[in-house]
């Protein structure tokens, strides 16, 4: 691979489908597929259409209020689009992000998933969602225990909450193949098929353990401006 990155989104999104392609190729999953969620916090409206324009259907956000001041007019006009939730829900933003999201990945106890479900049958809606499983136990980060698992799958699905799988996100500095492969093993036990793992740093890695969602910003928008 070469040492500098490409220059422009469309040979940056090239190289990404290369590399997941091959990671795919190397998988244990019997058929590894993986969507690319283009995680496009801080990027403009601008940059969005152009992404949109080369390909990129999955699209995911960290903010339900950064969301909705870019994504509403954007989806009108790509009604394609399926939009992710991919940082932390609060639930007073539960009623927004049913309205915007076609996914939330992020459900991590007990209240967010009933307020979801709550919201969904207000609306009408029934969108996809993954539970984030903090793989590390970090005290500062979202996402249920392991051992809390069986507990809040069973409350979402009694909530009628339809999931359709696990995400993580593994610590900082430590190697992420443990987590992701315990996400898998996990994601089996309890017979669901879609795993949300793996970012710019680490997708190839996620894929050839089974990821089917690899949610990607630096690699595909280059390094965010400070």
């Amino acid at each position: 691979m070469n040492s500098t990155p490409p220059s422009t989104l469309a040979a940056r999104l090239a190289l990404l489908h290369k590399i997941i392609r091959m990671a795919g190729e190397q998988s244990a999953a019997s058929a590894p597929n993986p969507r690319l969620v283009a995680a496009s916090k801080t990027q403009s409206a601008d940059v969005l259409e152009e992404a949109i324009a080369l390909g990129v259907t999955d699209f995911g956000e960290n903010k339900v209020q950064e969301a909705q001041a870019k994504w509403p007019a954007l989806k009108a006009e790509h009604p394609n689009v399926v939009l992710h939730l991919i940082g932390p829900l609060q639930s007073n933003k539960a009623a927004e992000a049913v309205a915007l999201f076609d996914v939330i990945q992020t459900i991590d106890r007990e209240k967010i998933a009933r307020a979801v479900a709550t919201q969904m049958q207000r609306q009408g809606r029934a969108i996809r969602c993954f539970i984030q499983v903090n793989t590390g136990e970090e005290e500062q980060k979202g996402g249920v225990n392991p051992a809390g698992l069986p507990a809040l799958l069973t409350t979402c699905r009694d909530a009628g909450l339809p999931i359709a799988g696990l995400m993580c996100i593994p610590p900082a500095g430590h190697n992420p193949a443990p987590h992701f492969a315990l996400l898998n093993k996990l994601a089996g036990e309890h017979e669901l098929t879609q795993l949300s793992m793996g970012m710019s740093d680490d997708y190839a890695d996620a894929i050839r353990l089974g990821a089917t969602h690899v949610r990607i910003g630096t690699r595909l928008f280059g390094a965010r401006q400070s």
